[in-house]
């Protein structure tokens, strides 16, 4: 009698198990390259959001809350560093009057006052001889509104914007206390009037003035 020859062995199993393992392995690199890019993103966005800064010359008292300012006067110290766009930046006396404009991208303060501050630019711009620049700072990547090269970007804000290194060191170069804060220096560099807080748009055209004149208004 013969002997039933039987079937060969099917490798389809086998071949599933190698297609499964395939795709198990793609699927784990894909999320691994992903948190890789992630996480590089992420280092991006820090790095515009928190940069280095030199300052050169003597930082400005903070504003009092009450009392003579005795940064009135003062020159401006330099403060070289990189814009949110990553641009190399410098804030200090060089022939233009500035108004200087600290913020905090967390603060609720802020949050009102920049698109007011926009919204005013639109129907009363800056003059020629004045120029608004920004300074970003105390940033917190786990706070609301981060980034702030994002939140800026959305509002529209027109002006060159520095940003401030971990410690808040161009924050302190400009005596910046309390946000949002408002520096008004003249052609020469030297400290003309101040305030911080939310303000009117007329307070703002006032520094504007002061800038422009070297001369405190109100």
């Amino acid at each position: 009698m013969n002997a039933t020859a039987k079937p060969p062995a099917s490798k389809a199993p086998v071949i599933w198990i190698g297609v499964l393992v395939v795709v198990v392995i793609a699927g784990v690199v894909a999320i691994v390259a992903a948190k890789g890019s992630n996480k590089k993103e992420a280092e991006k966005v820090t790095a515009a959001s928190i940069a280095p800064v030199t300052i050169t010359g003597a930082p400005l008292p903070a504003m009092p809350q009450a009392g003579e300012d005795t940064a009135i006067g003062m020159t401006l110290p330099q403060i070289d560093g990189t814009s949110l766009e990553g641009k190399p930046m410098t804030i200090g006396p060089d022939g233009k009057a500035k108004l200087i404009m600290g913020v905090a991208h967390w603060c609720p303060h802020c949050q009102r006052e920049v698109p007011i501050v926009v919204d005013h630019l639109k129907d009363s711009p800056m003059p020629d001889d004045v120029e608004l620049v920004g300074v970003s700072t105390s940033v917190k990547p786990d706070a609301d509104n981060y980034p702030p090269t994002a939140w800026l970007k959305r509002e529209g804000f027109p002006a060159p914007v520095m940003a401030d290194n971990n410690k808040g060191e161009a924050g302190g170069a400009i005596g910046l206390s309390s946000f949002p804060y408002f520096l008004a220096v003249d052609a020469d560099g030297k400290v003309v009037q101040r305030t911080s807080g939310e303000i009117t748009m007329e307070q703002f055209d006032a520094l504007v003035k002061a800038a422009q004149t070297g001369k405190a208004q109100g």
